[in-house]
C-alpha cells in the first residue's frame, strides 16, 4: 500500500499505471494533474511544457502534478530543472518512473526519492527452446505484440532463466545476444522487434547445431 505523498518526490516503482491507480484516489480530484505521454512510454518535451504551464496556473490550494514515464527525454528533464528546484507556491511535483537510471543526476539530486519496487519472482518461459520453430515464434509474438518495454525485459530474462534451468549450453555470442536485447530495450527499441530478433537468432543457432 502506497501512502499519500505530501511533498515533491520521485517514486521508483514496478508498474507506473498500477501506482497511479493506487495513489490518485488519495488526492483531491480538482487539484491533481497526471501528465504522461499517451502514445509512448517516454516523457518528452511536450509533456514537460505541459507540466510547466500547469504549475504556473495559480491555485490557493496545493496542486499535485504527477510526471509519469518509463523513460524521460533528456531535453524534457533539462527544461524541468528550474521549476523543480523552485516550484511555484502550493505546487507539488511527483515523478513516477521504473528506474533511477531513467533520470539525470541533476533531476535526481533535487528531489527526495522513495524506492517502492518490489522483488518479482521471475518465471521461466513457456517456449520450448530445444524445439523452437517459426510457428512457435509467430504464435508467441502474436500473443505479445503490445507489451511494454518492462514486460519485454521480463520475457528476455525468463527465456534466459529457462536456458539455465534446462542446462542448455550457449556460446558466448549467444549469451551476449541476451545482453544486447536488454540494452536495446533500455534504448527504447520497439519491444516486439527486439523479441523477434532474439527468438529468430536462437532458432537459427539451434538449426546450426
Amino acid at each position: 500500500m502506497i501512502e499519500f505523498i505530501e511533498n515533491s518526490s520521485i517514486l521508483i516503482v514496478n508498474d507506473i499505471e498500477t501506482t497511479i491507480n493506487e495513489l490518485i484516489p488519495k488526492y483531491p480530484l480538482h487539484s491533481t494533474r497526471i501528465i504522461k505521454n499517451e502514445e509512448k512510454e517516454e516523457f518528452q518535451i511536450a509533456q514537460a511544457t505541459q507540466a510547466i504551464k500547469e504549475a504556473y496556473i495559480a491555485s490557493i490550494e496545493k496542486k499535485y502534478i504527477f510526471l509519469c514515464g518509463t523513460t524521460f527525454r533528456k531535453e524534457a528533464q533539462n527544461s524541468l530543472l528550474k521549476i523543480l528546484e523552485e516550484p511555484p507556491r502550493n505546487v507539488v511535483f511527483i515523478i513516477i518512473t521504473n528506474s533511477k537510471t531513467s533520470l539525470l543526476p541533476t533531476i535526481y539530486s533535487r528531489l527526495p526519492y522513495k524506492y517502492l519496487k518490489k522483488s518479482l519472482i521471475k518465471q521461466e518461459s513457456t517456449l520450448n527452446l530445444n524445439k523452437l520453430d517459426l510457428k512457435d515464434i509467430y504464435n508467441f509474438l502474436k500473443e505479445n505484440q503490445k507489451i511494454s518495454k518492462q514486460e519485454a525485459k521480463d520475457i528476455v530474462e525468463s527465456i534466459l532463466l529457462k536456458v539455465n534451468n534446462q542446462k542448455i549450453k550457449l556460446s558466448q555470442k549467444e549469451l551476449e545476444f541476451f545482453s544486447k536485447s536488454i540494452k536495446l530495450l533500455e534504448l527504447n527499441s520497439r519491444p516486439i522487434n527486439v523479441l523477434t530478433t532474439l527468438l529468430l537468432f536462437l532458432a537459427n543457432q539451434k538449426n546450426k547445431n
